[in-house]
């Protein structure tokens, strides 16, 4: 197979602030305009406050394409490279429609679709001219593998020392089990989240969603954002932002570890309450019409709170103890307190304790599904639940952007990708002929 030669690392392009490429300044979009080759714009403009970043992508499934997908969310444009034929394994992952996963929809949104094997040399050299121009790359290889293809991070930083890299991995860059394969059902069990979730007694279970690499991407951008402001507010360089999935679930939980250094305690799973923290629970309500059971969460655990809460529940008694006026008093008597409660609710239905709680001014709510979600009245006000269509025109309910900034606030500009759909405006950008590994 005939491979193209390896570009020549180019100039950080200058842009204005509307994210402009400026050719004059740029030699290579100097070379292109000459030759009439075309130019990789970003289709449409964006104006959030990311636009003008540039952004390529070279993970898979969650955590790296979260992460970029949140910096695409905001106006970043983001080039995402899948292995020609197949792309990204989440494009068939969960429930499809049509043969493709709505996931996807959700996960690729904003992004521009490129296929390049990257164990060849025309896709390693794609990459690399892509790195020579971008202001942050994203990873989620296992530790080593970009380094096999000569794409590491000391090999792209020759070529652009502005980039910021962000590397995610289930144990990080260094360390004894830096070599380990790493999924996030195991950064959120060694992070420390997976020992508290369940019932006492019984196997430790998962929240339903991959929480851990979401966390992990979540860390990936706040670390990404510091490193570009340092970089452009400071006058510094690009840097290697090294993200494991353990350590960012590590950093949520709380004073576990200060608990069990001082007192010797390890905190154990306690179902649906908060222990040393009361009340606050989930209440057996009376069972809805289909004869499901309902349940609705209460907290009840600042002090102002806790009175207004015995007073809505007919239990003026508790509300006046002195010995339940703060929560140390409260947290040695959950289980009396979370049985006057339960007692009140049971004769209720979750809307009509709501209702009460509500006027009360005590946090109260119900359960949400994914039916909950669809049609409540506070995610639609706060466009959390958007009418967005594929690339086919098919309309499909996706999650709203967040959080929400009142200047720059993101967009859901384009639809995720077909697979290799932006193919020929970037490869043939780069000097070369549209072809797949």
């Amino acid at each position: 197979m005939n491979t193209a030669p390896t570009p020549p690392a180019t100039p950080h392009t200058a842009r204005d602030q509307t994210g402009t490429v400026h050719a004059a300044t740029d030699p290579v979009a100097a070379d292109h305009a000459a030759s009439g080759t075309e130019t990789a714009a970003a289709p449409p403009a964006a104006h959030g406050p990311l636009a003008g970043i540039r952004v390529l992508e070279l993970g898979q499934l969650i955590a790296g394409p979260f992460a970029a997908k949140t910096l695409a969310d905001f106006g970043a444009d983001v080039i995402k490279i899948e292995p020609p034929g197949t792309g990204d394994p989440l494009r068939k992952w969960r429930l499809l429609r049509n043969g493709t996963s709505v996931w996807w929809e959700v996960q690729s949104r904003n992004k521009r679709s490129v296929c390049a094997d990257l164990r060849t040399a025309d896709g390693q050299a794609l990459v690399r001219r892509l790195a020579a121009e971008a202001d942050v790359l994203i990873e989620n290889f296992k530790p080593g593998t970009l380094e096999g293809w000569g794409l590491g991070w000391e090999a792209l930083r020759a070529l652009n020392p502005r980039l910021v890299m962000l590397r995610l991995s289930g144990y990080g860059q260094t360390g004894p089990y830096a070599h380990k394969p790493g999924f996030g059902i195991l950064g959120e069990a060694m992070g420390g989240l997976r020992y508290l979730t369940g019932e006492p007694g019984r196997v430790p279970v998962r929240t339903g969603v991959s929480i851990g690499d979401s966390i992990a991407a979540l860390h990936g951008v706040i670390g990404v954002l510091m490193a570009l402001y340092h970089r452009d507010a400071r006058g510094g360089e690009g840097q290697m932002v090294d993200v494991a999935l353990y350590e960012s679930v590590f950093n949520l939980m709380e004073s576990l570890l200060p608990e069990y250094d001082a007192f010797g305690v390890v905190r154990e799973r306690a179902g649906s309450a908060l222990p040393g923290i009361a009340p606050s629970n989930a209440y057996r309500c009376r069972a809805s019409a289909d004869g499901q059971d309902a349940y609705v969460l209460i907290g009840g655990n600042g002090d102002g709170i806790f009175r207004r809460l015995m007073r809505a529940i007919g239990r003026d008694d508790l509300a006046a103890d002195p010995d339940l006026a703060h929560n140390d008093g409260r947290a040695r008597r959950a289980a009396e307190l979370d049985a006057a409660i339960e007692a009140w609710t049971r004769q209720r239905t979750v809307d009509e304790v709501i209702a009460v709680l509500d006027a009360a001014d005590v946090p109260v709510g119900k359960i949400y599904t994914a039916a909950d979600i669809a049609h409540d009245p506070q995610y639609l006000a706060r466009d959390m639940v958007v009418q967005s269509r594929d690339r086919e025109g098919r309309p499909l309910k996706v999650p709203g952007i967040a959080p929400k900034l009142s200047a720059t606030p993101g967009a859901l500009r384009y639809p995720a990708p077909r697979l290799g759909e932006h193919d020929a405006e970037v490869w043939r950008a780069h000097g070369w002929p549209v072809r797949r590994d």
